[in-house]
């Protein structure tokens, strides 16, 4: 994909947080034109709604979407599976044990199995042995009870949610909200899902084209933690792409293939050129960023910023999240895991290495902290 997407998919991206006041009936056409261009207005790097606002509601959820989005979040994050008979739904993983309450539904207990995922053996429900309309049946349950107690007031409330949904959410929500609002769909497990019959990548390609949201200025990325299926779907999107990369590890597919590499060599001046091809940014995990040392204290950032930057990479980093368990050493609060920690200092070293945005289970707070760097 030409450079020339981030142009637009990018600078008019960074919303401004709250709402204005819609322009009249008879309001001049270029006042109007001039208002939704102020609605649009870079604010600084982006801020994507992990999951949604997981930090406070059972996360990909529709509930969650709309929470992050009202905390300001420019983008939400739907990661995407498949059902039985082909229709993406949003959930973390195509596990979904712990994460609904199908594990209490006796009508399902025989579909607990074992399977092979990305070389894992899991045991569990599976999304792909369900027809979505057995799917909306079940409800979301928080997915870390233990740090976030309080998100489990919201158990069995929310279906399992379309992605023709949250399209439909993210319409919604411009409107209302007189900004347009970002959708950073994943695609997950794409290697696994291609091999049952199930790819994920044409679905996402034709609702895309359904919607209108496959051109260069739609609110919309696309990521994935593999590499093949990115270099697909750059073929056939005109949408900025994210190559994931996490701390460990290499892409399945990779490993599937043979290939010997790993993420740490996507990170290499060389793999950055090579994800530069098929890609518009990586989504890293912060620790590549900036690393901690065997307590948990941070270092000093790498060059992974500067390197992506040189080749015309966008950096959004995951994932910032407000809880002591999930903070360097340095802004822990006390030794409750479940605790909040000094999140905002977390948010200040992160922005000082030229970050492009990050992804945040808290959006409020990752919100606040950008406009403490804009000061």
């Amino acid at each position: 994909m030409a450079r020339s997407v981030l142009a637009g998919a990018v600078l008019t991206a960074l919303a401004l947080v709250g709402i204005a006041v819609l322009p009249t009936a008879s309001a001049a056409p270029q006042e109007a034109d001039q208002r939704a261009e102020q609605w649009s207005r870079p604010s600084g790097p982006l801020v994507i709604g992990h999951r949604g606002a997981s930090g406070y509601r059972p996360e990909h959820t529709l509930a969650s979407y709309e929470l992050a989005v009202r905390m300001g979040a420019d983008y939400f994050e739907p990661d995407l599976v498949s059902t039985k008979d082909g229709k993406l739904v949003t959930r973390h993983e195509n596990e979904i044990g712990g994460t609904t309450d199908v594990a209490d539904r006796p009508e399902f207990a025989a579909r607990k199995t074992t399977k092979t995922i990305d070389g894992v053996a899991l045991t569990g429900w599976f999304t792909e042995d369900f027809t979505l309309a057995e799917l909306k049946t079940l409800r979301a349950e928080e997915r870390i009870p233990q740090t976030r107690p309080r998100n489990t007031l919201y158990d069995g409330r929310y279906e399992i949610a379309t992605f023709q949904e949250v399209v439909d959410l993210q319409r919604r929500l411009s409107k209302e909200l007189r900004r347009d609002v970002g959708i950073y769909p994943e695609t997950k497990h794409p290697t696994y899902f291609q091999d049952i019959g199930l790819a994920l990548e044409p679905k996402l390609v034709e609702a895309l084209n359904r919607n209108g949201l496959n051109r260069r200025d739609a609110k919309v990325f696309v990521q994935s933690f593999e590499v093949a299926n990115l270099k697909t779907l750059n073929r056939s999107l005109r949408v900025p792409i994210v190559q994931l990369v996490n701390a460990t590890g290499a892409p399945y597919d990779f490993t599937r293939a043979g290939d010997r590499r790993t993420y740490d060599d996507l990170v290499k001046p060389a793999g950055l050129e090579e994800v530069a091809s098929y890609a518009d940014g990586i989504g890293p995990s912060k620790d590549r960023i900036i690393p901690r040392d065997a307590a948990g204290f941070l270092l000093a950032p790498t060059s992974l910023v500067r390197d992506a930057h040189a080749v015309d990479l966008l950096v959004h980093p995951f994932t910032f999240r407000n809880e002591n368990t999930f903070l360097p050493a340095d802004f822990r609060s006390s030794t409750d895991p479940a605790a909040y920690g000094r999140a905002f200092d977390e948010y200040s070293a992160f922005f000082a290495t030229g970050i492009d945005g990050l992804f945040s289970d808290n959006s409020d707070t990752a919100v606040e902290a950008r406009a403490a760097v804009r000061g």
